[in-house]
């Protein structure tokens, strides 16, 4: 059966094609990080843009920017939306941090369980307790990526591996995590992360198994460390958002077309494109004849034990920004239970 939503959209489609010959037409540029082929830009962003586009009877339309190729760094990306630079932007936000404080909520130890179903609740969560951390933009969506795993040049089958090893990590939260592990935490943005493993600058990383096609980590690293459970280690948080200013400058039926490709519906398949993404790059791996590890139930246990000092000391960073971080840790695990329990 067709859903209101969906009859009103193709309704609004028709209207357009039938209609809108000379209706006013607009491009925007979308522009992220990461190589075109990659997981969020191949299989997310690009459907997206063609629901959009034929939904709109193309009057929406959209210049894929992938890699930067706009200028600037990753962690610049929100503020070029923000500012206007570029007009839709999809980004970490943990690569500015302290920013994005409620948001960080969701990166904290074995948070997270399967990328759709964390996605969904981190979707929720922001539309309930976080959306002032997105003002002067127009969120379309957030979402996360799956269990978050160790790629090293040692293997890593026990706590103690990890001790000196330089492990980078993606965000404020998940370096605090590494270093309270016994790492040496590098923080970096993960473009970066396969020159860092060729240069020897870095002994391993911390990515989900969906990244790692795009970056040769496979074949740069011959061991993967992940962890037994529905949680996984940590995950990163991530953002679709569009200037604020273009958004607003829409005639109401191309807003609502906007509208209709936003908030849970589009978290859920950023996630599953994820979950696809880690698919493939486990793949990958195995047919490399790569070490998987997975480590069992009593030492994930005190790998949990020992991060949760990281959760313990957001609590305080939190308290200190004036935020009640124990309540949202509540409200986040509590949204996570019960997207997963579906």
């Amino acid at each position: 059966m067709k859903t209101i939503r969906s009859i009103l959209v193709g309704a609004m489609a028709a209207a357009l094609l039938t209609g809108g010959a000379m209706a006013q037409e607009f491009t925007f540029r979308v522009h992220q990080m990461l190589p075109a082929q990659a997981t969020i830009p191949a299989t997310a962003i690009e459907p997206w843009v063609k629901r959009v586009e034929e939904q709109s009877g193309g009057r929406l339309k959209f210049e894929l920017y992938p890699a930067m190729q706009l200028g600037g760094a990753p962690p610049t990306l929100f503020d070029q939306a923000k500012d206007g630079v570029v007009d839709i932007i999809w980004t970490v936000l943990g690569y500015t941090p302290g920013r994005f404080p409620k948001s960080e909520v969701f990166e904290l130890p074995f948070m997270a369980t399967d990328p759709a179903s964390t996605s969904v609740a981190f979707q929720k969560y922001v539309e309930a307790n976080a959306m002032d951390e997105f003002a002067g933009v127009h969120l379309i969506a957030v979402h996360t990526h799956g269990p978050g795993l160790f790629h090293t040049k040692s293997p890593v089958t026990k706590l103690e591996d990890l001790k000196g090893m330089k492990i980078r990590g993606g965000s404020r939260i998940i370096s605090d995590m590494l270093g309270r592990l016994g790492a040496e935490p590098i923080g970096m943005p993960v473009p970066a992360v396969t020159e860092a493993l060729s240069k020897g600058v870095i002994d391993g990383t911390t990515i989900p198994w969906e990244v790692t096609p795009s970056l040769k980590v496979a074949e740069l690293v011959k061991n993967h460390t992940g962890f037994s459970g529905a949680n996984g280690l940590y995950t990163q948080t991530f953002a679709f958002v569009m200037n604020l200013d273009k958004y607003n400058a829409l005639p109401d039926d191309l807003k609502a077309i906007i509208d209709a490709n936003s908030g849970v519906d589009v978290a859920r398949a950023f996630g599953e494109a994820m979950a696809a993404g880690d698919v493939r790059g486990l793949k990958i791996a195995t047919d490399l004849g790569n070490n998987i590890i997975t480590l069992d139930d009593a030492e994930t246990a005190r790998w949990k034990a020992a991060a949760q000092a990281t959760i313990d000391q957001w609590f305080t960073d939190a308290a200190a920004a004036g935020i009640d971080g124990k309540a949202l840790y509540a409200k986040a695990t509590e949204l996570v239970a019960a997207e997963s329990a579906k």
